[in-house]
């Protein structure tokens, strides 16, 4: 199936896309990021607040092992997080419903170089000083009746679509 072992996966390239979880409470739902973010061969992972970190067993339930295989690093503050990525020269979105937000696919169109993506908590979503703080926020159409959808699903449509447009 042409499956890199660990060593060969943590000396492949990287995409330039980093995650960044504000908050995530579920264990499992962390966990289902870091095996997306393996999947995508995405650079890192950043756990801020509430988020689990490894080792894990609930985490690692989800993950696989994904969690030995991504890079992550842990922030007690969203904000922090934030900032050090805005100063290590990525473009920061938060991936939330606001009136200014471009869509993924608008992202998608232009995004280039390094990017990371804020995802926030279940219930109260990325907190607004955050939101205030990235350089643009992504938001992924709906159609339906509900205005949200689980964190880790859209982590993964999110880091699949924008991979897609890095890797072009």
């Amino acid at each position: 199936m042409g499956r890199l072992s660990v060593a060969d996966y943590r000396a492949a390239d990287k995409l330039p896309l980093v995650v960044v979880l504000d908050n995530v409470r579920s264990q499992h739902n962390v966990g289902a990021v870091f095996r997306t973010a393996d999947a995508m061969r995405i650079e890192r992972v950043d756990l801020c607040g509430i988020c689990c970190c490894p080792p894990n067993p609930e985490l690692h339930k989800t993950a696989l092992g994904a969690e030995e295989t991504v890079e992550w690093r842990y922030f007690k503050d969203t904000l922090e997080a934030v900032r050090a990525l805005q100063a290590e020269g990525y473009t920061v979105y938060a991936v939330e419903q606001a009136h200014d937000a471009s869509t993924l696919e608008e992202v998608a169109a232009r995004v280039a170089g390094k990017t990371a993506v804020v995802l926030g908590h279940e219930v109260f979503g990325v907190q607004q000083e955050v939101v205030d703080a990235c350089d643009a926020c992504i938001e992924i159409p709906q159609y339906g009746t509900k205005h949200s959808m689980n964190v880790s699903v859209t982590a993964g449509i999110v880091m699949y679509r924008l991979s897609e447009a890095l890797r072009s």
